[in-house]
């Protein structure tokens, strides 16, 4: 008799692995409060930005005060409110700078905290304990002065630019387009401090790895 072990027969069919997209979705589709509400967010998202197609003349500012406190219907698929202007419009155009303000800032808070988090985490030492003491300090201020702080600043240099041009005989002008970017700025300014200390952690976790190690020995 024969005692030696066989192996056992490998299977026809190997299973195959989901990505890390096809789990998200997966999850996502068991969640039915968070897929209704994402739903809900690409409908806004779309209103927003399409909306102005549909819509005349300044259909967010126009005031008519015959037709204020206006119920749905007519001319106001939303009402009208105590001025008389159109509730639809306004929710449009507030998505728009909603909508905006939510994207840059999170990019310009992601750019931001993504190169100094990775700036401190592989240089560490000296250079690491002062960025990251900055951090802190600028943990400790209230976000709101800050953003104040921010846009007061950089509106004394939207009024110069302003000034240069229009001394030499320009009518050019970024005061109302400056006022919108100084919001998204300031926003996204005062949101990269936990960014960057996740980045740092994790780059100071790779540097660890072994495989870092045999590249720095080569």
């Amino acid at each position: 008799m024969n005692d030696t072990p066989t192996r056992a027969d490998a299977p026809d069919t190997v299973e195959k692995g989901e990505s890390l997209w096809v789990g998200a979705w997966h999850r996502l589709r068991k969640n039915k409060m968070a897929l209704a509400g994402g739903v809900f967010i690409l409908l806004l998202a779309g209103l927003s930005f399409m909306g102005p197609f549909f819509l005349e003349g300044d259909y967010y500012t126009n005031t008519v005060l015959e037709d204020k406190l206006q119920p749905p219907g007519g001319d106001y698929p939303l009402g009208a409110d105590h001025l008389g202007r159109d509730q639809l419009g306004r929710i449009i155009k507030g998505g728009q700078i909603s909508l905006l303000v939510g994207l840059v800032a999170t990019f310009v808070s992601l750019t931001i905290g993504i190169g100094y988090g990775t700036i401190s985490g592989y240089f560490g030492g000296k250079v690491d304990s002062v960025m990251m003491r900055l951090v802190d300090i600028l943990y400790s201020l209230p976000f709101v002065i800050f953003v104040i702080l921010l846009m007061v600043f950089a509106k004394d240099l939207g009024d110069s630019i302003d000034a240069w041009f229009k001394a030499r005989g320009s009518e050019f002008s970024i005061s109302g387009q400056w006022n919108m970017l100084l919001l998204f700025v300031a926003i996204g300014a005062v949101e990269w401090l936990t960014m960057a200390r996740i980045v740092r952690g994790q780059v100071m976790s790779l540097r660890q790895q072994e495989f870092i190690e045999a590249c720095i020995s080569l």
